[in-house]
């Protein structure tokens, strides 16, 4: 049975990863970081007339990673495949902008994903599109590595002052982040984390295509993964009807940003609206829901011990 000393070992263990996993600007003042946004930047335009993504933002709001405000309030999801095959030339349009937005701000090259609803953005490195790809998801905007790719929403409802600005923003913040106020020696740390955190446990991130996604299995590994969450720390499901995220209500912002902060350096993908929690739901890489369900047990932990909760 492990000890009092042995839990706390975990918790400042976990305490270090957290400060690993934050840009060099976060790491000694993490709850002075007030999630209050900046408002939103208004676009411009090229003689063109198309949107100058990179003449848009002088600075960018924090990161929802270190406690900043989420650049979404919910989650902003790919199109689906029914109204892809609708809308085809006006999906092919929104793809077109969305990769031509992130080439513009960051340098980086995306084209269109043979996955309908995604885009794929390449980067530098498989370090680079983890980290990345945590980032972008505490800012509700969907995504998912793979190697060294990022996947990152689209569809053809998708409007450039709205959705389309935000998955560029998403992409362009915490890339800022990532290149301008994360240095290389921390990259190798961070690197050193993830092989770490796999040693521990395999990533889960939510799913991402609608092939993975079975409805009856899915909603009723939604209710196990609750049930076991709520008789261990009393949280309680928050009842959103999104079949790849369980919403856990922590009644308090603070907790709900720390408890999805843990999560992330526990290898679990993790965001948060307002004071709902959200943690993946995914049969593929986590079958039973166990290693969610520990993960978020122990992140509860982490709260209760610092006085969170």
């Amino acid at each position: 049975m492990r000890g009092y000393s042995d839990e706390h070992e975990t918790f400042d263990d976990l305490e270090s990863r957290l400060t690993a996993m934050l840009p060099a600007m976060y790491q000694n003042n993490q709850d002075e970081v007030r999630a209050v946004s900046m408002g939103s930047a208004g676009l411009k335009y090229g003689a063109d007339g198309k949107a100058a993504w990179n003449e848009i933002w002088g600075s960018f709001c924090d990161l929802a990673m270190a406690g900043g405000p989420p650049h979404k309030g919910m989650l902003l999801d790919p199109g689906d495949k029914q109204e892809i095959d609708a809308g085809a030339e006006r999906y092919d349009n929104v793809v077109e902008e969305i990769c031509r937005g992130i080439a513009m701000v960051t340098g980086l090259y995306a084209d269109p994903s043979p996955l309908p609803g995604w885009i794929r953005m390449h980067c530098t490195s498989a370090v680079m599109a983890r980290w990345l790809a945590h980032a972008i998801v505490m800012e509700n905007v969907s995504a998912g590595f793979k190697g060294l790719g990022i996947y990152l929403p689209a569809g053809p409802r998708y409007r450039v002052e709205k959705e389309i600005k935000n998955v560029v923003t998403a992409v362009a913040k915490t890339t800022h982040y990532w290149v301008e106020h994360t240095p290389r020696e921390q990259h190798w740390v961070i690197a050193k984390l993830f092989l770490k955190m796999d040693s521990e446990s395999p990533v889960v991130q939510a799913l991402l295509f609608e092939d993975d996604i079975q409805d009856s299995r899915q909603w009723m590994l939604v209710s196990k993964m609750t049930a076991c969450i709520f008789e261990r720390t009393g949280l309680r499901s928050a009842n959103l009807p999104h079949a790849a995220w369980l919403g856990l209500d922590c009644s308090d912002l603070r907790a709900a940003i720390w408890m999805m902060r843990v999560l992330v350096v526990s290898n679990v993908f993790a965001r948060h609206e307002g004071t709902v929690l959200l943690v993946p739901v995914n049969p593929v890489s986590d079958p039973d829901g166990e290693v969610v369900v520990r993960m978020v047990v122990r992140a509860y932990g982490f709260c209760v011990s610092r006085k969170i909760f």
